[in-house]
């Protein structure tokens, strides 16, 4: 079986500062427990100079992931039956976290033009209501890996500080960016023309999804996000859930990033080109992207995503999603994995070559 699909990071033979991780956790203070509601003083400081001082450490909150960070803001910014707006394409995750907050969830659609995804602006303005609270964007986006253009942020930002909207900006993957094209923004951390919440974590940065460990950078109008913090910190102070142990390492396994990332930088941008050139005259075409671990691959239509999917697991062993998992707008769109061993990955790009010309 060979699985494009892999995004643990842990199963996937990067090199890894094994002994230095493990000193990051051999802390003595982890015996003694000291509640703090938005997490350890040199945790946020450590998140603020990740962000370049942007935000500073006392807006900054830790949680044990992005999908609680959600789930908090989720509870701050809206009562049963408020409507949050996501963006399509991507990872099936939102209506899951919003409707254990009792929300409910609107897409938003981006559209592919011109080799770029862009937001359409207009479409979600159009999906605002009374009952929105607050626009999500990913970016680099998962799956497509587009990053939020200048003139898109900017456009969002007002609509939103007009609207009296927050904005959830997930920047999981901002670390792993193969693009400096001054057209795009790699951070909305510290903006303030609205409410803007980013979120980040040690699950990409630094390929730690098991240390449960990240973070809510909050930014915005003054009075705004002085009463939003301070409803936070009730909201924070009544769970308490981010492990001692993490908090203090923290400071540490983030200044680990200079030596964790440049593997896996090697190991994206060669699996792509793997990929392109296996794709290279055939009936398959790979997309443009900013950045992120995945790839999308566009394919005739016949015989659909669903039974190109099944025919290549059945006939070939091969594991890829189909664009539908991600709501693509139409078929007919597959998304692999970009993480997975170099010479893995390379005979399952030949087969999805192979197969993209079979009748």
């Amino acid at each position: 079986m060979l699985d494009l699909t892999e995004t643990n990071p842990t199963r996937v033979g990067l090199p890894m500062p094994e002994a230095e991780i493990r000193a990051a956790l051999a802390d003595a203070r982890v015996l003694r427990y000291e509640p703090t509601p938005f997490g350890d003083a040199a945790a946020r400081r450590a998140v603020s100079a990740y962000h370049g001082g942007a935000v500073p450490p006392e807006h900054v909150v830790l949680t044990a992931s992005t999908s609680e960070a959600y789930a908090l803001l989720f509870k701050l910014l809206g009562d049963p039956g408020d409507r949050i707006l996501f963006p399509v394409p991507s990872y099936p995750l939102f209506d899951y976290l919003a409707g254990l907050e009792d929300l409910e969830t609107v897409s938003y659609p981006s559209v592919w033009e011109e080799g770029d995804w862009l937001i359409d602006l207009d479409g979600l303005e159009e999906r605002m209501d009374d009952r929105t609270r607050a626009v999500l964007v990913v970016s680099p986006n998962n799956p497509t890996g587009a990053m939020l253009r200048k003139d898109e942020a900017d456009r969002l930002l007002a609509l939103c500080g007009r609207r009296g909207l927050a904005v959830i900006a997930d920047e999981v993957f901002a670390d792993h960016v193969f693009t400096d094209a001054p057209s795009r923004v790699r951070s909305l951390a510290g903006r303030d023309e609205a409410l803007v919440f980013v979120l980040g974590g040690l699950s990409k940065s630094c390929l730690l999804p098991q240390m449960k460990a990240a973070w809510i950078a909050a930014s915005g109008p003054a009075d705004l996000l002085d009463d939003a913090l301070a409803r936070l910190e009730v909201v924070t102070d009544t769970y308490l859930s981010v492990n001692t142990l993490v908090q203090l390492a923290l400071p540490r396994l983030l200044a680990l990033r200079g030596v964790i990332r440049p593997p896996l930088m090697a190991r994206l941008a060669g699996n792509r080109a793997r990929l392109a050139q296996a794709l290279r005259g055939s009936a398959a075409t790979l997309l443009p992207t900013d950045g992120g671990w995945s790839a999308v691959v566009r394919v005739p239509r016949h015989p659909g995503e669903e039974e190109r999917v099944l025919r290549l697991l059945t006939r070939h062993g091969l594991r890829v999603h189909p664009g539908f998992f991600f709501d693509f707008p139409a078929e007919a769109f597959l998304v692999v994995s970009l993480l997975g061993p170099e010479d893995e990955f390379a005979r399952g790009a030949a087969i999805l070559a192979a197969d993209a010309d079979a009748p």
